[in-house]
């Protein structure tokens, strides 16, 4: 592999177990160990990565760019159902998951397609509760991937009997508001900070600050254009006048093109992947302990707006959801009527002991 020197890829590199770094000649070096190359392949998602012909036969037959979906050595049935999903748009993360538990379903039965069964489905899906222990969106995503093949595509009708398992109610990680300017705070790379800063100050979805391009900010009405996003939807969120600040101080030094925020190349947007490094990197040097994701400051963003006082319905809005039951689990975690709640502890009369 080789690249110019970029911090980001060296970041990237560092997440790689076993990484050595040769100063005389300048190169790094990996151990030639089972799952290296996948590794590497999946630390830089998204990058035109070239494999010497001699580990062709090792690399995974999942290939991805960002320009779309781009397999070698699918089977028939696969390379139909990738055409399939392409043609009507898709997600790229959609295609990649139901090509996964497409293909992960017919390794487990060892059947060809046109002899499943409603019993097979079941037996996958069991194997995957049971065995391997999956989450409860995992096990929905593989009833999606399977119902769009048999049912959709083959118009198999015993897959729609298939019961789906109930929701886990997990409530979402949220930080207070004095962690998040700890976090901001921390970040001395101007373009690391205008990423966090806009992620947060606009509840923007990870996939969807990296897309963003320099026309999509409008600084006028003081509001962010989301283009395509979840559900191909078009919508319009804030624009915080810190974060414009930051931005236009990252435009002046950075000066991006096409994309508000470049990767290594500049014609392809920095990677889903980076900006969660970039997060991670942010929290160790803040001395933040929870465990969070970036989609962690969008959660902040409509907790600490419904703490503040704005209406559910317009929290909604600007997050993009299409059911108000999405944005309500935030009341779950908002402290705004919880705090004045007097535990029944503190009205007790209790003498204090001390140490004798």
């Amino acid at each position: 592999m080789a690249f110019r020197y970029d911090p980001e890829f060296v970041e990237k590199i560092k997440t790689i177990p076993g990484h050595r770094w040769h100063p005389e000649e300048k190169h790094w070096s990996f151990p030639n160990s089972d799952g290296t190359l996948e590794k590497i392949l999946e630390v830089f998602e998204g990058e035109d990565i070239h494999i010497d012909p001699a580990l062709q036969g090792t690399v995974p037959d999942l290939r991805t760019k960002r320009s779309g979906v781009v397999e070698s050595g699918l089977s028939p049935t696969l390379e139909n159902l990738r055409r399939e999903l392409l043609s009507r748009k898709y997600s790229y993360r959609t295609v990649k998951g139901y090509l996964y538990y497409n293909r992960d379903f017919l390794s487990f039965i060892r059947k060809e397609p046109s002899g499943i069964n409603d019993s097979d489905i079941k037996d996958y899906l069991l194997h995957l509760a049971e065995e391997r222990q999956s989450a409860t969106s995992t096990l929905n995503q593989a009833i999606n991937a399977l119902k769009f093949y048999y049912g959709t595509m083959l118009k198999k009708k015993f897959v729609y009997e298939v019961k789906r398992p109930r929701k886990d109610k997990k409530l979402p990680v949220v930080l207070s508001k004095e962690e998040v300017a700890k976090i901001l705070s921390s970040v001395d790379n101007l373009k690391h900070k205008a990423i966090l800063m806009l992620v947060y100050s606009a509840g923007l979805r990870v996939g969807e600050v990296v897309k963003l391009k320099p026309e999509d900010i409008d600084s006028k009405r003081m509001l962010i254009r989301i283009k395509g996003a979840k559900g191909r939807k078009d919508r319009y969120t804030l624009l915080s006048e810190m974060a414009l600040e930051i931005l236009r101080k990252y435009w002046r030094d950075y000066k991006p093109d096409k994309w508000l925020f470049e990767g290594a190349k500049k014609e392809r947007y920095i990677s889903t992947r980076t900006v969660q490094h970039i997060l991670e990197h942010a929290c160790r040097q803040a001395g933040i302990r929870k465990d969070i994701s970036v989609h962690t400051l969008r959660h902040s963003f409509a907790t600490h707006l419904l703490e503040g006082g704005t209406d559910l319905r317009y929290i909604q809005e600007l997050l993009g959801h299409a059911h108000s039951k999405t944005t309500e689990i935030y009341t779950h975690v908002s402290t705004k009527s919880l705090s004045k709640i007097q535990s029944p502890l503190d009205s007790l009369s209790i003498a204090k002991g001390g140490d004798d």
